[in-house]
Protein backbone atom coordinates (compact mmCIF):
# COMPACT_ATOMS: atom_id res chain seq x y z
CA UNK A 1 0.00 0.00 0.00
CA UNK A 2 2.92 2.29 0.60
CA UNK A 3 3.98 2.56 -3.09
CA UNK A 4 0.58 1.70 -4.69
CA UNK A 5 0.44 6.05 -5.14
CA UNK A 6 4.02 6.20 -6.17
CA UNK A 7 3.00 4.07 -8.95
CA UNK A 8 0.12 5.80 -9.86
CA UNK A 9 1.78 9.10 -10.00
CA UNK A 10 4.58 7.20 -12.19
CA UNK A 11 1.87 5.95 -15.08
CA UNK A 12 0.76 9.95 -14.92
CA UNK A 13 3.97 11.30 -15.35
CA UNK A 14 4.14 8.60 -18.23
CA UNK A 15 1.01 8.08 -20.23
CA UNK A 16 -0.41 11.72 -19.64
CA UNK A 17 1.13 13.38 -22.20
CA UNK A 18 0.79 10.95 -24.54
CA UNK A 19 -2.55 10.78 -24.09
CA UNK A 20 -2.83 14.45 -24.31
CA UNK A 21 -0.66 14.87 -27.08
CA UNK A 22 -2.88 11.72 -29.46
CA UNK A 23 -6.14 13.85 -28.48
CA UNK A 24 -4.79 17.10 -29.88
CA UNK A 25 -3.74 15.27 -33.06
CA UNK A 26 -7.01 13.36 -33.71
CA UNK A 27 -8.36 17.09 -33.01
CA UNK A 28 -6.12 18.72 -35.30
CA UNK A 29 -7.49 16.45 -38.22
CA UNK A 30 -11.12 17.01 -37.53
CA UNK A 31 -11.44 21.10 -36.95
CA UNK A 32 -9.04 21.51 -40.26
CA UNK A 33 -11.78 24.03 -41.53
CA UNK A 34 -12.14 26.11 -38.44
CA UNK A 35 -11.14 29.63 -37.92
CA UNK A 36 -7.80 30.57 -36.61
CA UNK A 37 -6.51 29.19 -34.09
CA UNK A 38 -5.66 31.71 -30.98
CA UNK A 39 -3.00 30.23 -28.51
CA UNK A 40 -2.94 31.94 -24.98
CA UNK A 41 -0.21 33.72 -23.77
CA UNK A 42 1.50 35.27 -20.53
CA UNK A 43 -0.20 32.48 -18.17
CA UNK A 44 2.58 34.15 -15.76
CA UNK A 45 5.25 36.38 -15.63
CA UNK A 46 7.92 34.53 -16.12
CA UNK A 47 9.50 31.19 -15.83
CA UNK A 48 8.49 31.33 -11.82
CA UNK A 49 5.54 31.14 -10.37
CA UNK A 50 7.07 31.80 -7.17
CA UNK A 51 9.98 30.10 -6.33
CA UNK A 52 8.72 26.65 -8.44
CA UNK A 53 8.62 26.33 -12.22
CA UNK A 54 5.98 27.78 -14.06
CA UNK A 55 5.00 26.88 -17.97
CA UNK A 56 6.42 29.31 -18.73
CA UNK A 57 9.93 29.63 -21.06
CA UNK A 58 11.96 32.66 -22.81
CA UNK A 59 10.69 32.79 -26.43
CA UNK A 60 13.05 31.54 -28.99
CA UNK A 61 16.43 33.01 -29.64
CA UNK A 62 15.64 34.94 -26.09
CA UNK A 63 18.17 34.16 -22.79
CA UNK A 64 16.53 34.88 -19.55
CA UNK A 65 19.31 36.03 -16.49
CA UNK A 66 17.20 35.38 -12.90
CA UNK A 67 18.90 36.17 -9.32
CA UNK A 68 17.21 34.57 -6.93
CA UNK A 69 17.77 35.86 -3.18
CA UNK A 70 16.76 34.28 0.03
CA UNK A 71 17.33 36.16 3.70
CA UNK A 72 17.63 34.36 6.88
CA UNK A 73 14.75 33.44 8.80
CA UNK A 74 12.69 36.00 10.52
CA UNK A 75 12.80 34.09 13.34
CA UNK A 76 16.75 34.72 14.03
CA UNK A 77 15.72 37.73 15.84
CA UNK A 78 17.39 41.09 16.45
CA UNK A 79 21.00 39.67 16.59
CA UNK A 80 20.59 38.65 13.08
CA UNK A 81 18.54 41.29 11.89
CA UNK A 82 15.57 38.97 11.64
CA UNK A 83 17.65 37.46 8.89
CA UNK A 84 18.66 40.38 6.62
CA UNK A 85 22.38 39.70 8.26
CA UNK A 86 22.06 36.11 6.13
CA UNK A 87 21.72 35.39 1.82
CA UNK A 88 21.18 32.25 -0.18
CA UNK A 89 21.66 33.17 -3.55
CA UNK A 90 21.15 31.28 -6.54
CA UNK A 91 22.64 32.94 -9.84
CA UNK A 92 21.07 31.66 -13.21
CA UNK A 93 20.90 31.60 -17.10
CA UNK A 94 17.54 30.41 -19.36
CA UNK A 95 17.46 30.19 -22.77
CA UNK A 96 14.98 29.67 -25.63
CA UNK A 97 16.13 27.22 -27.78
CA UNK A 98 12.60 26.72 -29.87
CA UNK A 99 9.33 28.38 -29.07
CA UNK A 100 8.45 24.99 -27.02
CA UNK A 101 12.11 23.80 -25.68
CA UNK A 102 14.23 25.94 -23.30
CA UNK A 103 17.36 25.14 -21.28
CA UNK A 104 19.06 26.49 -17.95
CA UNK A 105 21.43 26.11 -15.52
CA UNK A 106 22.06 27.41 -12.05
CA UNK A 107 24.57 28.09 -9.39
CA UNK A 108 23.45 28.09 -5.54
CA UNK A 109 25.50 29.07 -2.65
CA UNK A 110 23.74 26.18 -0.79
CA UNK A 111 26.52 23.51 -0.47
CA UNK A 112 27.97 25.21 -3.77
CA UNK A 113 25.02 23.26 -5.79
CA UNK A 114 25.17 23.51 -9.68
CA UNK A 115 22.15 22.90 -11.25
CA UNK A 116 20.96 22.65 -15.15
CA UNK A 117 17.52 21.89 -16.54
CA UNK A 118 15.25 21.20 -19.33
CA UNK A 119 11.93 22.64 -20.17
CA UNK A 120 9.64 21.04 -22.84
CA UNK A 121 6.34 22.10 -23.95
CA UNK A 122 4.24 19.72 -25.20
CA UNK A 123 0.86 21.00 -25.35
CA UNK A 124 -0.12 24.79 -25.26
CA UNK A 125 -3.84 26.51 -24.33
CA UNK A 126 -5.64 27.54 -27.22
CA UNK A 127 -8.85 28.65 -28.91
CA UNK A 128 -10.61 29.45 -32.30
CA UNK A 129 -10.60 26.95 -34.66
CA UNK A 130 -8.55 24.63 -32.19
CA UNK A 131 -9.13 24.65 -28.33
CA UNK A 132 -7.56 23.07 -26.05
CA UNK A 133 -7.72 23.94 -22.59
CA UNK A 134 -4.82 24.29 -20.57
CA UNK A 135 -0.90 24.16 -21.16
CA UNK A 136 1.15 21.09 -20.24
CA UNK A 137 5.25 21.02 -20.28
CA UNK A 138 7.61 18.64 -18.86
CA UNK A 139 10.89 19.34 -16.92
CA UNK A 140 13.71 17.13 -15.73
CA UNK A 141 16.75 18.87 -13.87
CA UNK A 142 19.75 17.47 -12.03
CA UNK A 143 21.93 19.04 -9.28
CA UNK A 144 24.99 18.43 -7.88
CA UNK A 145 27.13 19.91 -4.57
CA UNK A 146 30.88 20.39 -4.70
CA UNK A 147 31.67 21.17 -1.38
CA UNK A 148 33.95 19.31 0.31
CA UNK A 149 32.82 15.54 1.38
CA UNK A 150 30.89 15.35 5.03
CA UNK A 151 32.73 12.18 5.16
CA UNK A 152 35.66 11.85 3.91
CA UNK A 153 37.36 8.81 5.70
CA UNK A 154 35.16 6.70 3.73
CA UNK A 155 34.79 5.75 0.43
CA UNK A 156 32.40 8.35 -1.37
CA UNK A 157 31.43 8.76 -5.11
CA UNK A 158 30.58 11.66 -7.65
CA UNK A 159 26.96 10.19 -8.00
CA UNK A 160 26.44 10.62 -4.65
CA UNK A 161 26.44 13.94 -4.64
CA UNK A 162 23.51 13.93 -7.49
CA UNK A 163 20.04 14.21 -7.61
CA UNK A 164 17.07 14.68 -9.45
CA UNK A 165 13.78 16.52 -10.04
CA UNK A 166 11.14 15.58 -12.87
CA UNK A 167 7.98 17.63 -13.13
CA UNK A 168 4.76 17.53 -15.03
CA UNK A 169 3.42 21.41 -15.36
CA UNK A 170 -0.28 21.79 -16.02
CA UNK A 171 -1.49 25.13 -16.65
CA UNK A 172 -4.53 27.10 -17.61
CA UNK A 173 -5.38 30.86 -18.15
CA UNK A 174 -9.03 31.92 -16.82
CA UNK A 175 -9.76 35.05 -18.65
CA UNK A 176 -7.13 37.90 -18.64
CA UNK A 177 -7.05 38.05 -14.54
CA UNK A 178 -6.24 34.19 -13.16
CA UNK A 179 -3.76 31.73 -13.53
CA UNK A 180 -4.00 28.34 -12.23
CA UNK A 181 -1.14 25.78 -12.41
CA UNK A 182 -0.66 22.07 -11.06
CA UNK A 183 2.48 20.50 -10.62
CA UNK A 184 3.06 16.72 -10.28
CA UNK A 185 6.71 16.14 -8.99
CA UNK A 186 9.22 13.71 -8.09
CA UNK A 187 12.60 14.21 -6.92
CA UNK A 188 15.45 11.01 -6.64
CA UNK A 189 18.52 11.13 -4.62
CA UNK A 190 21.06 8.73 -5.32
CA UNK A 191 22.23 9.09 -1.90
CA UNK A 192 19.97 9.02 1.58
CA UNK A 193 21.29 9.09 5.26
CA UNK A 194 19.35 6.31 6.53
CA UNK A 195 17.92 2.97 4.57
CA UNK A 196 14.56 4.33 6.08
CA UNK A 197 14.65 7.62 3.99
CA UNK A 198 13.23 6.87 0.41
CA UNK A 199 15.57 7.50 -2.61
CA UNK A 200 12.27 8.78 -4.74
CA UNK A 201 10.18 11.73 -3.46
CA UNK A 202 7.14 12.87 -4.51
CA UNK A 203 5.14 15.68 -4.27
CA UNK A 204 2.09 17.99 -5.51
CA UNK A 205 2.26 21.19 -6.34
CA UNK A 206 -0.29 23.94 -6.76
CA UNK A 207 0.27 27.37 -7.87
CA UNK A 208 -1.69 30.48 -8.89
CA UNK A 209 -1.56 34.02 -10.45
CA UNK A 210 -4.33 36.66 -9.49
CA UNK A 211 -3.25 39.46 -11.80
CA UNK A 212 -4.28 42.92 -10.18
CA UNK A 213 -3.06 45.49 -12.82
CA UNK A 214 -1.32 45.32 -16.05
CA UNK A 215 2.03 45.60 -14.21
CA UNK A 216 0.99 43.95 -11.14
CA UNK A 217 0.17 40.52 -9.60
CA UNK A 218 -0.22 38.51 -6.17
CA UNK A 219 1.10 34.69 -6.42
CA UNK A 220 1.28 31.67 -3.82
CA UNK A 221 2.14 28.14 -4.60
CA UNK A 222 1.96 24.86 -2.29
CA UNK A 223 4.31 21.76 -3.02
CA UNK A 224 2.37 18.99 -0.60
CA UNK A 225 5.48 16.44 0.30
CA UNK A 226 3.61 13.11 0.48
CA UNK A 227 4.24 11.43 4.18
CA UNK A 228 6.71 9.29 5.47
CA UNK A 229 9.03 9.91 2.94
CA UNK A 230 12.16 11.73 4.36
CA UNK A 231 12.89 10.37 7.84
CA UNK A 232 15.89 11.44 9.32
CA UNK A 233 15.52 14.36 8.89
CA UNK A 234 12.62 17.41 9.75
CA UNK A 235 11.29 17.82 5.91
CA UNK A 236 7.75 19.99 5.25
CA UNK A 237 5.91 20.50 2.62
CA UNK A 238 6.54 24.30 0.79
CA UNK A 239 4.37 27.65 0.97
CA UNK A 240 5.32 30.70 -0.98
CA UNK A 241 3.78 33.53 -1.84
CA UNK A 242 4.58 37.43 -3.05
CA UNK A 243 4.09 39.57 -5.66
CA UNK A 244 4.89 40.24 -9.18
CA UNK A 245 6.24 43.72 -10.64
CA UNK A 246 7.11 44.21 -14.05
CA UNK A 247 9.14 47.23 -15.23
CA UNK A 248 9.98 46.81 -18.92
CA UNK A 249 12.25 44.34 -19.34
CA UNK A 250 12.12 43.35 -15.55
CA UNK A 251 10.08 41.34 -13.46
CA UNK A 252 10.73 41.71 -9.69
CA UNK A 253 8.79 39.32 -7.70
CA UNK A 254 8.81 39.92 -3.90
CA UNK A 255 7.69 36.56 -1.47
CA UNK A 256 7.72 34.92 1.50
CA UNK A 257 8.63 31.40 1.91
CA UNK A 258 9.40 28.75 4.42
CA UNK A 259 12.05 27.38 2.22
CA UNK A 260 15.72 28.01 2.11
CA UNK A 261 16.52 26.26 -0.86
CA UNK A 262 16.02 27.79 -4.11
CA UNK A 263 16.47 24.71 -7.11
CA UNK A 264 13.71 22.12 -6.76
CA UNK A 265 15.08 19.60 -4.85
CA UNK A 266 16.08 21.66 -2.10
CA UNK A 267 12.57 22.97 -1.49
CA UNK A 268 10.56 20.01 -2.66
CA UNK A 269 12.27 17.38 -0.87
CA UNK A 270 14.25 19.27 2.08
CA UNK A 271 12.04 22.36 3.19
CA UNK A 272 13.23 22.18 6.83
CA UNK A 273 11.12 25.44 8.03
CA UNK A 274 7.59 25.66 9.64
CA UNK A 275 5.66 28.66 9.29
CA UNK A 276 3.81 28.47 12.51
CA UNK A 277 7.31 28.62 14.69
CA UNK A 278 8.08 31.98 12.01
CA UNK A 279 10.45 29.72 9.83
CA UNK A 280 9.55 32.60 7.37
CA UNK A 281 12.42 33.43 4.72
CA UNK A 282 11.66 36.93 2.93
CA UNK A 283 12.81 36.66 -0.54
CA UNK A 284 13.30 38.06 -4.15
CA UNK A 285 13.48 37.52 -7.96
CA UNK A 286 15.16 39.30 -10.61
CA UNK A 287 14.06 38.11 -14.09
CA UNK A 288 15.87 40.21 -17.68
CA UNK A 289 15.43 39.08 -20.77
CA UNK A 290 18.19 39.55 -23.28
CA UNK A 291 17.14 39.10 -27.03
CA UNK A 292 20.60 36.90 -28.85
CA UNK A 293 18.79 35.76 -31.68
CA UNK A 294 15.95 37.94 -33.41
CA UNK A 295 13.11 36.16 -35.14
CA UNK A 296 13.82 37.12 -38.76
CA UNK A 297 17.36 35.67 -38.48
CA UNK A 298 15.89 31.92 -37.28
CA UNK A 299 15.65 29.33 -40.11
CA UNK A 300 12.37 27.85 -40.83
Amino acid sequence: MRNSYKVAFLLLLLFLPVLLSAQDDLMNVLNDNKPPVNYTTATFKTTRIVIGQSIENPAQGNMLILITHHFGALNTGYENLFGLKQAYIRLGMEYGITQRLGIGFGLNTEKNTWDGFLKYKILQQKSGGKNFPFTLSLFANTAIYTTKWEHPERKNYTSSRMTYCFQVLMARKFGNWFSLQLTPAMVHKNLVPTSEDHNDIFSLGAGGRIKITKRFSFNAEYHYLFPNQVVSTPAYSSFSMGVDIETGGHVFQIFMTNSMGEYEQAFMANTTGRWSKGDIFLGFNISRIFTIVKPKEFRK
